[in-house]
């Protein structure tokens, strides 16, 4: 992948994994086509992290990239379909699709039996980095990073919406040696979004509301760009 320029699509949550693969690729000389992302109606989708429409608009238009949105109703197995769907609409004008997994293998798999069925190259730049390298990578690189979901116990819901700088990372990391949480967030403990990247113009401001459902379950409502 690194020797070969592709076109690529990028499957876009606006969360620090899909961003850091984004900028990722593009640092190994390859172009990024579009942006793909799945908006499913379950706010607890087994394949999809539901991002704010609002602020992905915001991300691409920053990134200056098109944005190619589909829906799903978040159904176990059905999730697939919709996103073969998207995928297939955009394929003639890409290689590959770039992805932001870390770890999780139902994701992966399914995602990759989808890039073998259309013909095209299957690139997670993440793959089983640790979840310390992928937050020195994001550090290094000056990415700015909000928390917009939290559903595990340990993590506290004052740490929604504020960007998270490195007292915060270490307070993260002690909390997750406490309550056994994975810090990259890849078992679903919490959802993120990023603010800023070296390739966006300018970083984004939000406004947003708090709602818990539960002691553990707390995520950003009404979000807002400023």
């Amino acid at each position: 992948m690194k020797n070969k320029k592709l076109k690529l699509g990028i499957l876009f949550s606006g969360g620090k994994d899909s961003c850091l693969a984004l900028h990722i690729a593009k640092q190994e000389g390859h172009e990024i086509k579009c942006l793909l992302s799945i908006i499913p109606e379950n706010f607890d989708s087994f394949m999809f992290h539901k991002p704010y429409l609002n602020l992905l608009e915001k991300q691409a238009e920053n990134l200056d990239l098109e944005l190619v949105v589909g829906k799903s109703k978040g159904i176990e197995n059905k999730e697939l379909e919709d996103l073969k769907k998207l995928i297939r609409c955009i394929k003639d004008k890409i290689d590959g699709i770039v992805v932001g997994g870390i770890a999780s293998s139902y994701q992966g798999n399914r995602i990759k039996k989808i890039c073998d069925e259309l013909g095209l190259k299957f690139y997670a730049p993440l793959w089983d980095l640790k979840g310390e390298e992928i937050w020195d990578m994001l550090f290094k690189e000056k990415f700015k990073i909000v928390l917009t979901k939290i559903a595990c116990e340990g993590i506290p819901k004052e740490f929604l919406g504020k960007v998270i700088d490195e007292k915060m990372l270490e307070d993260l990391k002690k909390l997750s040696e406490k309550y056994s949480f994975r810090i990259d967030f890849e078992g679903g403990e919490a959802e993120s979004a990023v603010v800023f990247m070296p390739e966006f113009k300018k970083e984004i401001k939000i406004k947003y509301n708090v709602k818990s459902e539960g002691n553990y379950r707390h995520y950003i409502s009404e979000l807002k760009i400023k």
